[in-house]
């Protein structure tokens, strides 16, 4: 069967607003425009660019009133260019109007202005807010610093990473352990609560 590439640009004011500049471009696409079900599904190197966000991925899924959500699945790439964030996942949906974005199965977010690469099997990016939620085997890497939990907070305006569920941080050769961790990402220094314990190697 014969593939087409297609590329549109969507000004139409009844789906978009006007100061949002929402573009896609696939193999293959097909959907519907019944009133409240509308829905259009890209496959074949998908690619929806949205505001600053762009996605790419196997299948891409736009549906709701003016298009809120994107349903992304297969090889999920994404770009956050403002902020210079950058993850790949098995699944992600986003939410256009309140700027969220949920990754779920094997899941990577890189801050790369603060230089911060984090694993997990859950995410949940808040653009609007600048605040990520990670869960279930969580690993984040900075220079010499691994931190492990199963559950974690980045706020990224502050820099500051809270960490639970059996948290361990790694610096160096030192190793901190507690019910509650707490990251200062911009000093390295760690706060801990609660059954405290760790290893200091001079």
């Amino acid at each position: 069967m014969k593939k087409y590439h297609i590329i549109f640009l969507l000004c139409c004011p009844l789906l978009f607003t006007s100061a949002d500049k929402f573009t896609f471009k696939a193999d293959k696409m097909s959907g519907t425009k019944a009133l409240g079900r509308e829905t259009t599904i890209l496959t074949g190197n998908a690619e929806v660019k949205s505001d600053n966000l762009l996605l790419r991925a196997e299948r891409i899924e736009i549906q709701g009133d003016d298009s809120q959500f994107i349903d992304c699945s297969g090889n999920v790439w994404g770009f956050e260019e403002e902020k210079e964030i950058l993850f790949y996942t098995d699944r992600l949906r986003y939410d256009r109007k309140l700027k969220i974005a949920r990754l779920e199965g094997n899941s990577t977010l890189e801050d790369r202005k603060n230089a911060i690469v984090a694993r997990g099997r859950f995410i949940e990016y808040d653009d609007e807010n600048e605040i990520t939620v990670f869960q279930i085997a969580i690993r984040l890497f900075k220079d010499d610093m691994v931190c492990r939990a199963e559950h974690a907070v980045y706020h990224r305006t502050e820099k500051l990473l809270d960490l639970t569920g059996f948290p361990i941080v790694y610096k160096k050769d030192d190793e901190f352990r507690a019910d509650k961790i707490r990251v200062d990402l911009d000093t390295d220094d760690v706060i801990m609560e609660g059954a405290v314990s760790g290893t200091i190697k001079n």
